[in-house]
C-alpha cells in the first residue's frame, strides 16, 4: 500500500518540490495550499505522515498540528513541521503543540526525506512491537505482563493505559515512555538513555524531543501538569516515575 503523506505549503514552488522528492522515494503526496483544506483531509482519510508549515492561510499550523492531535483518524500520526521562524521558543512551541520534529527553512530537501524517512521508521517499529505481543502470547510464549504503580496501570498485550481507573488516550511514544516509567517506579532516566530507549537510535532527535514527549504526556495523565506528581524531574539528570 502507498505511504499517504500530507504536505501542507502555501508557497506553491516549495511544496511542488517536497512533493517531486517524496514521491520519487515512492510517496504519494496529498499537496495542500491552507489549513482548512488541510483538516477537512485529516479528518476524512487515514494518512502515514504530514509535513505541515507554520504559516498557512485559513488556519494556521499550530492550530491544525493541535486539531489532529485532539481527533480523528489521525492523532497518531507523525508530524513534521516547517517553519522560516528560527527562534527556539517557536520550535518548540510547534513540538509542544503535537509535532514529532521540526525543520527551520531554508531547508535542504536531502534532509528533509531522511527526517520523513526516520518518522516512519518509528512508527512501523512500534507497530510491528505492538503486533508482536499479542501473537507471542497466542503462540505460548512470555507475554509481558502488565504493571502499575501510583494509579498507573499498564497493559502491554492490549496496548492499554488507564490512570487511576480512567483509560488515557496515548500515542505509540507516550505509551512506550509511560509503560517504562511504570514498570521502574523510582529510577532515574537521563535524558540521553530515553533517547536511546525510546526512539532507539533514530537520526534527527535530540534531548529536546524528551522533554517535549513528557510534557506531553503529564498533559494527559497528571491532574495538574504544572505540579507533576507522577512523572518527576530530577533535576541535571532526567525524570522519574514517584518512588513506591
Amino acid at each position: 500500500m502507498a505511504t499517504n503523506v500530507l504536505v501542507v505549503e502555501d508557497e506553491a514552488h516549495i511544496r511542488e518540490l517536497v512533493c517531486l522528492h517524496l514521491q520519487v522515494e515512492g510517496y504519494a503526496c496529498i499537496p495542500v495550499g491552507d489549513g482548512r483544506e488541510a483538516l477537512r483531509i485529516a479528518g476524512e482519510q487515514p494518512l502515514d505522515l504530514v509535513v505541515l508549515d507554520l504559516m498557512i492561510p485559513g488556519v494556521d499550523g499550530l492550530t491544525v498540528c493541535r486539531a489532529i492531535r485532539r481527533e480523528g483518524p489521525n492523532r497518531d500520526v507523525p508530524i513534521l513541521i516547517l517553519t522560516a521562524r528560527r527562534e527556539e521558543s517557536d520550535k518548540v512551541l510547534g513540538l509542544e503543540s503535537g509535532a514529532d520534529d521540526y525543520l527551520a527553512k531554508p531547508f535542504s530537501v536531502r534532509e528533509l526525506v531522511a527526517r520523513a524517512h526516520a518518522l516512519l521508521r518509528r512508527v512501523r517499529r512500534a507497530a510491528a512491537a505492538a503486533e508482536a505481543e499479542p501473537a507471542a502470547q497466542a503462540d505460548g510464549k512470555d507475554a509481558p505482563r502488565p504493571v502499575s504503580a501510583h494509579g498507573v496501570e499498564i497493559d502491554p498485550a492490549r496496548r492499554r493505559a488507564r490512570i487511576r481507573g480512567r483509560e488515557v488516550v496515548l500515542t505509540n511514544q507516550e505509551f512506550n515512555l509511560l509503560r517504562l516509567f511504570t514498570g521502574h517506579p523510582g529510577i532515574v532516566f537521563s535524558r540521553e538513555a530515553l533517547l536511546s530507549k525510546i526512539w532507539k537510535g533514530d537520526t534527527y532527535v535530540t534531548v529536546r524531543s524528551v522533554d517535549t514527549l513528557v510534557k506531553r504526556l503529564r498533559h494527559k495523565i497528571e491532574a495538574d501538569p504544572t505540579q507533576p506528581t507522577l512523572i518527576l524531574t530530577q533535576w541535571g539528570v532526567g525524570y522519574k516515575l514517584a518512588d513506591v
